[in-house]
């Protein structure tokens, strides 16, 4: 079976997937993505955004001794909780990923917010020396994904408005939150247009006023997203 993309394996499911419309016409896709959770196939590279696709053996490596599931569990927890820094014990059920880590880490509370947290022993021994950057983040990355999570430990406001009708949004289709060191401070509303071969920034939100520094490196961002895109930055 060479790598093939989802489009080019034949559709012959007799019942196709119940979808109530976002899932329309995805049988075989969801059928590659259970595959893959009970390791039967594995993603083998893309084309452009396209997962390309064959069976696991050529993958991933032979011969390994499995792992226990309660040991695989507990590992699991453990780099969660390295990856968030913080996190509930059970969290807020959200799609894809979870974000609850269990036992993992050491407990800690939070002042001003209830209930206990984990935190991650080794986030904690380098926090004297830590030293942030500024930062467009991903609607989807794990600082924001958590909205709960999100609003308890920065009373950061944001909401992915892709789904809302134009006239509805706050602000913008696929605004970018701005992380500044340890602080989420702003969204940056900003449009890729390949075919004008243009980044075009329609509009920056500051939460609260920020100083002359963090706007530079905002901008400074901007750049950065612009040239790696392969697109010249322009402004409304």
């Amino acid at each position: 079976m060479l790598p093939l993309l989802a489009s080019e394996i034949s559709v012959s499911a007799q019942v196709p997937w119940r979808s109530s419309g976002w899932n329309e016409g995805r049988s075989v896709t969801l059928m590659l993505e259970c595959l893959q959770q009970n390791g039967a196939v594995a993603i083998d590279g893309r084309s452009g955004n396209q997962r390309r696709w064959t069976l696991a053996e050529r993958v991933y490596p032979q011969g390994l001794t499995p792992v226990p599931e309660t040991e695989a569990s507990i590992e699991r927890d453990r780099r969660r909780l390295r990856a968030l820094g913080i996190a509930r014990a059970k969290g807020t059920k959200i799609p894809g990923e979870p974000i609850h880590v269990g036992a993992a880490g050491e407990p800690a509370v939070v002042a001003g917010i209830k209930g206990e947290w984990r935190v991650d022993p080794a986030a904690l021994a380098e926090a004297d020396s830590f030293v942030g950057r500024t930062s467009l983040l991903s609607p989807f990355d794990a600082i924001v994904r958590d909205r709960v999570r999100m609003v308890d430990l920065w009373g950061f406001e944001y909401a992915l408005e892709m789904y809302k009708p134009a006239a509805k949004r706050r602000w913008g289709y696929f605004a970018l939150p701005v992380l500044h060191r340890e602080r989420l401070i702003g969204k940056v509303d900003a449009t890729a247009e390949v075919a004008a071969g243009r980044l075009f920034v329609d509009a920056v939100h500051e939460d609260g006023d920020w100083t002359t520094a963090q706007r530079r490196d905002v901008e400074q961002e901007l750049e950065r997203l612009a040239h790696w895109l392969g697109l010249v930055l322009e402004r409304s």
